[in-house]
C-alpha cells in the first residue's frame, strides 16, 4: 500500500467481509421493511438523505437523531432477522445502528459529525447494502466508492461529503459502536483497495473564477439556492482545502452585497465542520 492509500485508511478503511447470501438477505430486508424514514440533519444535505433507526436509546424507529447511550433494539430491527443475526454475530458495543438512505442527485454537504458527543472512543461502521458506481464518499481529496461485500470503517472527525450522482439509491446500514476488545478484533488489519480510491484533481484558480462568475449570473437571474449548489458541488469535483466551499459562498455574497447570507454561510462552516472560535 502506498504512502497515500496508507494515510487514507485512517479516515476509511476497509474491514472484515460479510458473507453474500447474508448480505442479500440483508439488503432484501431494508428494501423492503416498512420504515418510518425521517429527514434529519437538514443543514447537512441538500435533501434526499432519510434514516431509520434500528438500535437507539429508545427503541422507537422514528428517534434518529444520535446521541451516546446504550442502544437497544427497535420495532424495526426486530422484523430484520438476518440483519438482526449480524449484529448479533459481530458482538459489539453499539451506540446507534441506522439505515440510511440517499437519493439520486443527493449529497451530503462537507462536514464532520461527533463534535457535540461525549469525548470517548467510538466509530462509525459502513455496511452498504444497496448501492452504485455513482454513489460514493470524499474524503482527504479523494473520492472512495464504498462496495458492497465489505465492513468500512469510517473516521467521521475528518472532513467529508456523500453524493450519489445517477442512483438508483444508496442504501447503508451505518452502525456507530464503542471501542472495545471486539471492535479491535473487526478492525485489526484495516485495508483500501487501490481500486476503491480515487485522488480528485485540483482546482486551478481559473476554474474557480469561471465557477464564481457563473454562480453571479445565475443569483442575478433569481437562482440564488441553484448557484449556492453548484458551488457546494465542487467538493466532489475537485480537490480543494477544507471549507473552500464555503468560502466561496461567503466570497459569492460579500461580493453582491449581501452581508446576511455571506454570515450565514460563514456559521454553516464553523458549524457543519466543527470550528471552534
Amino acid at each position: 500500500m502506498d504512502s497515500t492509500l496508507t494515510t487514507l485508511t485512517g479516515q476509511i478503511a476497509q474491514l472484515d467481509s460479510i458473507d453474500s447470501a447474508q448480505l442479500e438477505r440483508m439488503r432484501h430486508e431494508a428494501l423492503t421493511a416498512l420504515a418510518p424514514w425521517k429527514a434529519e440533519y437538514s443543514a447537512y444535505q441538500s435533501g434526499g438523505w432519510w434514516t431509520t433507526s434500528l438500535m437507539n436509546a429508545s427503541g422507537d424507529a422514528a428517534d434518529v437523531t444520535i446521541g451516546d447511550c446504550t442502544a437497544k433494539p427497535t420495532d424495526l430491527l426486530a422484523q430484520m432477522p438476518a440483519t438482526t443475526a449480524l449484529l448479533n454475530e459481530l458482538g459489539l458495543n453499539y451506540m446507534w445502528v441506522r439505515l440510511a438512505r440517499l437519493e439520486p442527485n443527493a449529497f451530503l454537504w462537507e462536514h464532520r459529525d461527533y463534535d457535540d458527543l461525549d469525548q470517548v472512543e467510538r466509530h462509525r461502521l459502513h455496511i452498504p447494502l444497496h448501492t452504485n458506481s455513482s454513489a460514493f464518499l470524499v474524503t482527504g481529496g479523494t473520492k472512495v466508492h464504498m462496495a458492497g461485500g465489505r465492513i468500512w470503517r469510517l473516521t467521521p472527525t475528518y472532513a467529508h461529503g456523500v453524493c450519489n450522482l445517477l442512483g438508483p439509491e444508496r442504501v447503508h446500514l451505518i452502525a456507530d459502536v464503542y471501542t472495545d476488545d471486539a471492535y479491535q478484533r473487526l478492525a485489526r488489519r484495516p485495508t483500501l483497495h487501490p481500486a476503491a480510491a480515487e485522488p480528485l484533481p485540483n482546482a486551478d484558480q481559473m476554474v474557480l473564477a469561471e465557477r464564481m462568475q457563473a454562480a453571479r449570473g445565475m443569483v442575478a437571474l433569481g437562482y440564488t439556492e441553484a448557484a449556492e449548489r453548484m458551488l457546494l458541488r465542487l467538493f466532489y469535483t475537485y480537490a480543494l482545502p477544507e471549507g473552500a466551499v464555503y468560502d466561496l459562498l461567503v466570497e459569492l455574497h460579500t461580493s453582491l452585497g449581501d452581508v446576511e447570507a455571506a454570515t450565514r454561510w460563514t456559521v454553516a462552516k464553523s458549524r457543519l465542520l466543527a470550528l471552534t472560535a
